[in-house]
């Protein structure tokens, strides 16, 4: 599990990014990049880093489901993701 100030701290730029998204855009059109710098450096969308929803952990992020490798594991054993079967051969 990864610490709750790593989460938090990550769900803080993600409504920055959200808050300033539109203003960014608009300065980029204008190609007021003086403007563009004087903004938050976490009002960049570059500065966003995947999370998994469940654990919080940073590596082994699987997009396609929001969650680690390890979360996505356990889940996979539970029966709890549709249409994901364990393989056997």
């Amino acid at each position: 599990m990864a610490k709750k100030s790593k989460v938090v701290k990550e769900m803080k730029r993600q409504q920055t990014v959200a808050k300033y998204a539109q203003k960014r855009k608009e300065l980029k059109e204008k190609g007021d990049y003086d403007a563009l710098q004087k903004l938050p450096r976490d009002s960049s969308a570059t500065r966003l880093h995947n999370r998994c929803a469940i654990s919080g952990r940073p590596r082994g992020y699987i997009s396609k489901f929001g969650v680690s490798r390890i979360v996505f594991r356990e889940l996979a054993h539970k029966g709890q993701i549709p249409g994901i079967t364990k393989s056997s051969w």
